[in-house]
């Protein structure tokens, strides 16, 4: 079973430069996040909106890549195995190999990065407005290079949990680059812009 998923492909035609990955939060869909594609200002890379395989409880048309109303997160396992397995399948579809891929999420969507992101030969993770679903163990490598950005009134997701993911991380060896902004849960324009630079940062050391 693959996902949906919304694409933005390079205007120019011609071979994407890097594939821009975005999951998006809880109750949303994959059109969420797809304000991204031009915000970013990346013509030339190719951009994956993916949607959650389960449908939120709630709100009508929403998804879910888990239940958070249950102790057990039930549908995680489904949801990790799905996102492995169609992130496995995108260089052969972009051309874009995982050494120039980043895989970014917000608030839910965050935390899955965190999970499966750590585990996957990417350039690098996004966790925007995140936190942790589980216990991060040592690995044989370190983690790819991460960007947090948290908001400092954000009533969704507690600072603390963003800080929680950041010394997780730090511990396991994973170059974390954290920043807290004046803002609730969502993405603001500086956000915006540390993302862009994060990008650029990155990806030119894989040139």
């Amino acid at each position: 079973m693959t996902l949906h998923s919304y694409t933005v492909e390079p205007k120019s035609g011609e071979a994407p430069e890097g594939l821009l990955i975005f999951l998006h939060g809880w109750g949303a869909n994959c059109e969420d996040l797809t304000f991204l594609a031009p915000m970013l200002k990346r013509p030339n890379y190719w951009y994956e909106f993916p949607e959650a395989p389960f449908p939120h409880p709630q709100v009508p048309g929403g998804r879910a890549w888990y239940a958070l109303e249950t102790p057990d997160y039930r549908g995680i396992a489904e949801s990790r195995e799905q996102l492995t397995e169609w992130l496995g399948s995108l260089e052969e579809r972009t051309g874009v190999p995982p050494s120039r891929t980043i895989l970014g999420g917000f608030s839910q969507g965050g935390a899955m990065v965190l999970d499966v992101g750590r585990t996957m030969p990417f350039a690098g993770l996004v966790v925007l407005s995140g936190y942790l679903h589980f216990r991060p163990e040592p690995q044989e490598t370190p983690p790819p290079p991460i960007l947090m950005a948290h908001g400092k009134r954000d009533m969704v997701v507690p600072l603390e949990a963003s800080h929680q993911a950041r010394d997780a991380f730090q511990n396991l060896g994973a170059a974390v680059q954290y920043h807290e902004y004046n803002m609730g849960h969502e993405i603001c324009p500086e956000a915006l812009e540390r993302i862009q630079s994060f990008v650029v940062e990155i990806l030119s050391k894989s040139d």
